[in-house]
């Protein structure tokens, strides 16, 4: 518990939440905050449950949060007990149902906004049986249904292509390159159309080369159509060897079997079969189920110590030792009929082991060859991407070899006379670059007698007229080529459209009164829409009305509400200042002289006299400055008057030799003059 606690606040407290909790905190908090918690992990990965739930009722957010539970597949207790206790747990926000379900939605965050994306387009709406039934509503339920199978094979090709490892990035860098390779080629072509426009006759030479690349790639197509019909008939020959194939072996297979053999065969195998089903797997499942049983009440049990499992030993021990006695005293005491019947029992066990061995030979024989046919259908599928064939069998096999030999001896033959060819050729070529390079002095002599006869470039242009000429020949033969093979094409195309138009006549001669019909649906449809409209604009115009009296009630209640909180608070406080009012009243009529001191007039007098004390003292200093300030201005004004004669002396002693004599005698004299209150030196 403390581990999930812990492991809940620190996702909790990370992105996109960013929570402040401490599992003090957290586990301290009330059965309505714990169910928004719970609420705002739902809306962080469905943003349609992002609400408060104190404006919901209890059993609106129960149905909620039960059918996007429902939808992300969380998995309740099975036990009905325990299902009745979940709900009420979901309901009324208690820990150990809540602390499961966020801890199981914080380790699947990503996987269920994914789910939950895909429910909102995947989950059907649930309709009742007896709307369904009219028409209308039922093809647009199909129309519906459509839809939802389209979006799961544009979700499964988005997935596709999103793990096919392309990126933005990647695109983005091919368009770029793209461009700059058209912007190339764009140059290159604007460079050769001006280079071809300097030449004489320049557009009947594009007219024919636009024809020659036309030409050429209907050649192009019609040799990719040609391959693709020789690989179609290719495989429908290796199909039509594969079904003879099978068609031999079942003919051998047949060979000597008669109707009783196959029936008796057929008896056999459903015996066998019988027996599998109602005999050995029911057993298989009921000893499966009592070892996931006994596996669950292990796991459900706890911890067992080393005591335990040796008291548990013992115990095996003494009952292994009292089955050993008593099947000892079974024996001792047994009679002649019981010992035939234990024959006859033995009889049956040793006849059952042989079936339950030779069930489970039978079971791993058909596993084998199961496995078998897996690995034989791959390794063929491999064979047929490899060489575009099947493999051969038996006389096949044998023909197929003879023709490899031929085929070998030929290639021998083959191998030297190319030998041969490729000697000749180096004594071809050599005699062609002896060729060249004659035919080059002979084009400088020729073109030193056309330059001094001044005719030059006579020699090239009658070579370009030439080619040109040889070039439009060849066209035209392929253009008669090609106009017969259009002509025989179009001949097919006309047998093939009036064959379609004869089949078709009696289809289209159906359709009319199904088109009529459909007119008058298609007219009875836009009625029953207009009505439709007209009573949805309807309902539409009271809901809006019903909702702008709900949005009021809310404002209505959500002021109330302030106002309420807003006079509790008052409340409180007046609360408060009523009980310091009582505390004080105690205190004041309180006998208790130390109970007395601690009431507020107590002490707002004792404060009120300190300071009036403190007051009156400030007077008496005060009216003592006020009479002391006269006598004072004239001490200060005595010394400032001694200062100035002590800066004279001072002046008068460092101009005057005789200020030792002097001294002395004006002191007496400024002594003379003065009153009781001076300073003499």
């Amino acid at each position: 518990m403390s581990e999930q606690l812990k492991y809940i606040v620190q996702e909790l407290n990370k992105e996109p939440f960013s929570k402040s909790y401490n599992l003090i905190s957290f586990d301290s908090l009330e059965h309505i905050q714990l169910l928004q918690m719970l609420n705002d992990v739902l809306a962080e990965i469905d943003p349609k449950q992002k609400l408060d739930i104190r404006e919901e009722s209890a059993d609106q957010t129960a149905m909620r949060l039960f059918g996007i539970l429902r939808i992300l597949k969380y998995k309740p207790p099975t036990d009905p007990t325990n299902v009745s206790a979940f709900r009420q747990g979901l309901v009324q926000g208690d820990k150990p149902v809540i602390y499961p379900i966020l801890e199981w939605l914080l380790q699947k965050m990503p996987e269920l906004k994914k789910r939950a994306y895909l429910a909102r387009y995947l989950v059907k709406l649930e309709i009742p049986p007896e709307i369904v039934q009219d028409e209308q509503v039922a093809d647009l339920f199909q129309q519906y249904e459509q839809y939802i199978a389209e979006f799961k094979e544009l979700h499964r090709e988005y997935e596709q292509l999103k793990s096919s490892g392309f990126s933005t990035a990647e695109i983005k860098k091919d368009i770029s390159n793209m461009e700059d390779e058209k912007e190339q080629l764009l140059k290159r072509v604007d460079r050769l159309k001006r280079k071809v426009e300097s030449q004489p006759n320049a557009a009947p030479m594009l007219a024919i080369a636009k024809n020659l690349r036309k030409e050429k790639d209907k050649e192009q197509k019609l040799i990719q159509q040609k391959q693709e019909q020789k690989n179609t008939l290719l495989h429908a020959e290796q199909r039509y060897q594969r079904l003879h194939q099978q068609l031999k072996d079942l003919r051998q297979a047949s060979v000597g079997a008669t109707p009783q053999g196959l029936l008796e065969r057929l008896e056999e195998e459903a015996n066998v079969n019988n027996y599998l089903v109602k005999e050995k797997l029911p057993k298989e499942i009921a000893a499966k189920r009592k070892a996931i049983q006994n596996l669950q009440q292990v796991v459900s049990e706890p911890a067992m110590g080393q005591a335990e499992l040796d008291e548990l030993n013992n115990k095996i021990f003494d009952l292994n030792s009292e089955i050993n006695q008593l099947t000892e005293k079974r024996m001792v005491s047994n009679n002649p009929i019981d010992d035939k019947l234990s024959l006859f029992r033995q009889q049956a066990a040793i006849i059952g082991r042989k079936k339950d061995a030779a069930a489970e030979s039978l079971r791993e024989t058909r596993e084998e060859l199961h496995t078998t046919e897996a690995e034989y259908k791959g390794k063929r599928a491999a064979v047929r991407e490899n060489d575009g064939g099947e493999v051969l069998k038996g006389d096949e096999f044998k023909r197929y070899v003879n023709k490899l030999r031929s085929k070998s001896t030929i290639y021998k033959k083959k191998r030297q006379e190319m030998a041969e060819l490729r000697a000749e050729n180096g004594v071809l070529t050599r005699t062609e670059e002896i060729l060249k390079q004659r035919d080059d002095n002979i084009n400088q002599q020729l073109s030193h007698l056309e330059l001094k006869k001044g005719v030059s470039g006579y020699r090239d242009t009658q070579e370009e007229l030439e080619k040109v000429s040889s070039i439009k020949s060849e066209l035209d033969d392929m253009k008669g080529r090609t106009l017969d093979d259009i002509s025989e094409m179009v001949r097919k195309l006309t047998g093939k459209i009036a064959e379609k138009k004869s089949a078709l006549a009696p289809v289209i001669k159906e359709l009319r009164p199904l088109r009529q019909k459909c007119q008058e649906l298609t007219q009875e449809y836009d009625e029953k829409k207009s009505h439709y409209d007209t009573t949805s604009a309807g309902l539409e115009s009271n809901r809006s009305k019903l909702e702008q009296e709900v949005r009021g009630y809310r404002e209505e209640c959500s002021a109330e509400e302030s106002r309420y909180h807003y006079l509790n608070c008052m409340k409180g406080s007046m609360e408060v200042q009523m009980q310091r009012i009582n505390d004080e009243m105690k205190a004041y009529v309180s006998s208790d002289p130390s109970e007395r001191k601690k009431s507020f007039r107590e002490q707002y007098t004792r404060k009120i006299q300190e300071q009036e004390n403190l007051g009156k003292s400030l007077r008496e200093k005060q009216k003592t400055v006020r009479e002391s300030h006269g006598p004072s201005m004239r001490q200060m004004k005595m010394w400032q008057d001694l200062e100035h004669l002590m800066e004279t002396k001072h002046r008068t002693w460092e101009h005057v030799g005789g200020a030792d004599s002097m001294e002395p005698m004006a002191y007496h004299a400024e002594a003379a003059h003065q009153d009781t209150n001076t300073l003499i030196l």
